[in-house]
């Protein structure tokens, strides 16, 4: 066989070959008779065990659970406050779980070492005499490792964005719903009952609020934290004037609408801005696409008849 066959082979061989060892290690269950004996001690074991297989996914889910904390300690952040960062950063593209900081580092390693194998293979069988072929694993690892950096920021602008077009409508609804005697608390219950099809991004929230709430979680915490989970100026900005209202006494409903009047202004003058622009970016597309064809459309005759002439 032909060395420039063999080698690709070769090494997809050893790549699926490491990858169905890693795998078999990670995915190992216990023996039937241990199992059993399990159930025998803890009556509750059998539900547990079924919860997280369903939680988990099935054997990939497991396997990475168990590889996550191990393939996540090399990147692990130096100092609590880039801890707290990374979580707020998690937290804006909606993933706050506990688990949710350990799982996106083992991601970052696991596109990193993907990267390096896969940029180290392309640079090995494209190599020439003075070729860089370490660039390429260079290349490989860079993107494997900033790749899911980038999923991340586009996940988090995306939601901030959601949640900035869904809190006029909510807060309308929990306008009315203070004005005809409902207690903050219950507003909220009922605008994340309410609004759940419409506006998932902002229920969920509000539906996060209310369940610390119910836990004993002081009011003016709860409505911080909202803030800093969702990553949006209007509602940091919301959270502070509910603050303050809770805090001075004064009435929830006016400084409720006063700040969704506020924000339906914001967002006619952001759907105005753009309507501005629109002229100015049609500019490239005309010069690029249109005017060519309508120049060849007028002017190709009377060049065609013009050639013609001077032969």
């Amino acid at each position: 066989m032909d060395a420039e066959i063999l080698i690709p082979v070769a090494t997809f061989i050893a790549i699926a070959g490491g990858f169905w060892a890693v795998s078999s290690m990670f995915t190992q269950k216990q023996s039937r008779a241990s199992e059993r004996l399990e159930d025998i001690r803890d009556p509750f074991a059998r539900q547990k065990r079924d919860a997280l297989q369903a939680q988990s996914g099935g054997a990939i889910g497991n396997m990475f659970d168990k590889a996550a904390p191990a393939l996540s300690k090399a990147l692990q952040p130096k100092s609590e406050l880039e801890q707290s960062a990374l979580k707020i950063r998690l937290a804006n593209a909606g993933y706050t779980r506990p688990n949710a900081t350990r799982n996106f580092l083992a991601i970052k390693f696991v596109g990193l070492m993907t990267g390096l194998v896969f940029g180290g293979g392309y640079g090995w069988l494209t190599s020439t005499p003075g070729s860089n072929s370490w660039m390429s694993l260079v290349i490989g690892g860079g993107l494997g490792f900033y790749l899911p950096e980038l999923m991340l920021t586009l996940a988090k602008s995306s939601r901030q964005s959601k949640i900035f077009l869904q809190l006029p409508d909510a807060l309308d609804l929990l306008v009315v719903c203070v004005e005809a005697g409902l207690g903050l608390d219950a507003g909220m219950r009922k605008v994340s009952d309410e609004l759940v099809e419409g506006a998932p991004e902002v229920c969920g929230e509000l539906a996060t609020a209310n369940m610390q709430l119910q836990m004993g979680k002081p009011r003016r915490e709860v409505l911080h934290d909202l803030g800093v989970r969702t990553g949006v100026d209007d509602v940091r900005a919301l959270a502070a004037i509910l603050i303050q209202a809770d805090k001075f006494g004064s009435s929830i409903a006016q400084a409720l609408r006063i700040q969704s009047d506020t924000m339906r202004v914001k967002r006619r003058q952001m759907a105005e801005e753009k309507a501005q622009q629109t002229a100015v970016k049609m500019i490239f597309p005309l010069v690029l696409f249109i005017f060519p064809g309508i120049f060849v459309v007028l002017v190709g005759p009377a060049g065609i008849q013009l050639m013609e002439n001077l032969k």
